[in-house]
This record gives structure tokens, sequence and C-alpha cells, in this order.
């Protein structure tokens, strides 16, 4: 499953409908989450059902396409069957207990309530919302693949105006030839990561660059009225600064992602868990800069594609052990040396890469099979250490969305 993503062009009064219909979709998720908590142990058909009463019982909800209402659904039952999982692993911390949305951005359609062009460069929303016909405008080609092929389509609302979404069902993989290397990753603050042969890659930390913009655009919100449109304004230019960063960060997520997978047969990386290390505040801002999520997020996704083996390693005591020996050689953050009483001495990022790549070899028997899940959830998975590779499971799904 790949997504083609096309810039919209329209009118006023269609960016407008666009908004409703958003609107609309998260009344009727939220409706759904609300039924299922007033009724517990319901499942998906009985939400489907309260998609269909909601439809006779509010004009608004049946203006929208049903194919709309019952994505709605399914993204409501998603959350609540991720919350009983959670719930069923024994997921330290919060479960996620499903919350109802209060700024939705998206709202999904299924194979009905749109309609392509002859040229395939205009798209028109059928159902009652007052969407229209809208203008593509992308280097995308969509006279590739078959209607049969594109399985869902979004209008996404973001800073810098709204956007077309095409969820194409196609196979993304790709036959690459074995290399022989296989590699460890230590992500880090000072550098993006450090490698197991040594090689450190920059950390380009796209918010620090862009704090002086954003404080400057923050100030301008702080002035306006509120409610005023002269505030609306400074706050949709605030959001563009957050979005060019965010994107700053992704693409650079996914290039060095696609380059350490094609040049690697097994890529071995930290199991780390971000929220919990958010929870340093005097670290959170470094952390959430450098992407660590976003980098492990693509790893795993081009791992899929090429047929790669990705492992996640518990990262418990990498940095403290010595690669060398094996002796634990405690150590604080601020010490970036590593010293052992063997004479060992190398950069502690570096030990701990190596450490990184001997705890994946020495649960790692072969490289497995690889399975390219066809859900469009845009979830994924790697290999934990210790786990039998015998497939390795991936639906990433955004690699052709414009970053």
């Amino acid at each position: 499953m790949i997504v083609l993503e096309f810039k919209a062009k329209g009118k006023t009064t269609q960016y407008t409908a666009i908004d409703e219909a958003i609107r609309t979709a998260q009344f009727v998720r939220n409706k759904a989450i609300r039924f299922w908590m007033d009724n517990r142990g319901v499942g998906q058909k009985e939400l489907y059902r309260q998609s269909s009463s909601l439809r006779s019982e509010f004009p608004f909800v049946k203006a929208l396409n049903s194919s709309a209402c019952q994505a709605s659904i399914e993204r409501a039952y998603s959350s609540i069957a991720r919350f009983y999982d959670n719930c069923k692993k024994s997921v330290p911390g919060k479960k996620g207990y499903p919350k109802f949305k209060k700024n939705s951005r998206s709202v999904e359609y299924k194979t009905s309530g749109w309609s392509l062009s002859e040229t395939r460069k205009q798209i028109t929303f059928t159902d009652k919302k007052g969407i229209g016909k809208l203008n593509l405008k992308g280097t995308w080609d969509l006279n590739f693949y078959q209607l049969e092929q594109i399985k869902r389509v979004r209008l996404v609302h973001r800073a810098d105006g709204y956007y077309v979404q095409f969820l194409i069902g196609v196979d993304n993989q790709i036959d690459a030839q074995p290399t022989g290397k296989t590699i460890g990753l230590d992500v880090g603050l000072k550098e993006f990561y450090t490698d197991s042969n040594g090689h450190s890659e920059f950390n380009p930390r796209f918010y620090r660059t862009g704090e002086k913009r954003l404080k400057f655009r923050q100030k301008r919100v702080s002035r306006k009225n509120i409610g005023s449109t002269s505030r609306k304004k400074a706050i949709n230019k605030l959001g563009r600064v957050h979005l060019k960063i965010s994107r700053q960060r992704e693409e650079h997520a996914k290039r060095v992602a696609r380059c350490v997978i094609q040049s690697h047969d097994l890529v071995a990386y930290e199991d780390l868990r971000i929220k919990n290390l958010v929870k340093n505040q005097s670290l959170a801002k470094s952390i959430n800069d450098a992407g660590w999520y976003q980098f492990r997020k693509w790893l795993e996704y081009f791992g899929v594609k090429f047929g790669r083996v990705t492992v996640a390693v518990n990262p418990a005591y990498t940095s403290q052990e010595c690669s060398n020996c094996g002796a634990v050689v405690k150590k604080s953050l601020s010490t970036r040396t590593h010293v052992c009483e063997c004479g060992f001495v190398m950069d502690r990022d570096w030990n701990a890469a190596i450490n990184i790549l001997k705890l994946a070899l020495s649960t790692v028997g072969h490289t497995g099979t690889w399975i390219l899940d066809s859900n469009a959830s845009g979830d994924s998975t790697s290999t934990h250490a210790g786990e039998i590779l015998y497939e390795q499971v991936g639906s990433m799904n955004e690699e052709s969305s414009p970053l």
C-alpha cells in the first residue's frame, strides 16, 4: 500500500465544505467512542449500526458519504482495539484509553463518494457536502494505476492548505541484492546516530535552528486579540513554521534510513520508549528534535521494502558494558569516552553501537521471511531481539507522501 499526495486547489466555499466534512467525520467518530463507553463489549458491527442511526437522526451526517461515515467508525474501532491489545499485552504505563477527537484534520472516503476525471487531474466529491470538483497539483501520475487499485481517498487540512491522498494497493517490495553487511546503531543527541563501524551522522537539530522564527511568530499571536481575524492569520503563520520543521525532520529521517537499509542486510537499533524518555524535562526538547521515532519508523518501512532484517534490542547496559571484554563500566551521560580496565578505550556511542549489534546477532539465526501487510493503518513492526525471525511484518505506507 502506497500513498500518493496532491495539493488540492479549489474555491473558498469548497475549502469550507471540506472543513465541514472533516467536522462531521469527527462527530461520527466521537459518537462511536461514546457509544462504546456506554455499552462496553460492543463490536465493530454494533458501531456500524450506530453510524446508520446517526445518519437517520442528523441531516448533516447523512450529507456525508456513507463510506466516509464507515471509515470514521473504523478509526474509532481501531483505537478501541489498540486499547484492548495493550491491556492484553500488559503494556507498562498508560494503555491508550480511547479519547474524543477535538481537532481532526482529515476525512477518509472509501471507493465511493468520489470520481476522477479522464485526465486524472481533477477529483469530484459526489456527496451532499458541496465539495465538488478539485484540481490536483502534484508530480505523481495517477494514470499509471487502475481505479480498482485506489482503495481510499483522504482529504487533509494542513497549515499550508488542503491535500488529497490516494491510498493505492500495490506491491511495494523491491528485490535487493544481499550486501553481506550488518550494522548496529546507537542514536544520540550530540550525533544523530553512531554505528558499529564508528561512523557518526550529523544531527541537524531543525527545531533548534528554527526557534527564532517560532518565537517571533508566537509573539505575533500573543499580541492579537482573541477571536480576531488577525489572530487567526497569525496562528496560521505559526503553524506553517511548525509544519516546515516537521517536514524537514521527517525528510531527513527518511533519507538517512533509506541509505542505511540499502547498504546492510541486518540493521540493529535500540528499542527506546520515547514517551518515557521525554519525561526528562531537561532533555525533552532535544529528544523530540532528534526525531528518533521517525527514524525507526522509516528503518522498519524500508526494511520491509528492500527485504532487510531490522532488529530492535533492549538498550539496557549497552552504554555501560565493554564491547571488548564484557565488563560493566558505569559512567554518567556527561562521560563521552568508554575506558575499561582491560585497556580498551573507545567513544561511548561507538562502544554502545557494537554492543547493540552483538545483541542482535546473538539472537538472530537467519534473515527470515518478509510479509507485507495490506492494512492501510500505517502501523509497522520490527523484530525484537530474542524472537524467532520466521516473518517480519510491516504496513508503513507513506513513502510517496511529499514531506
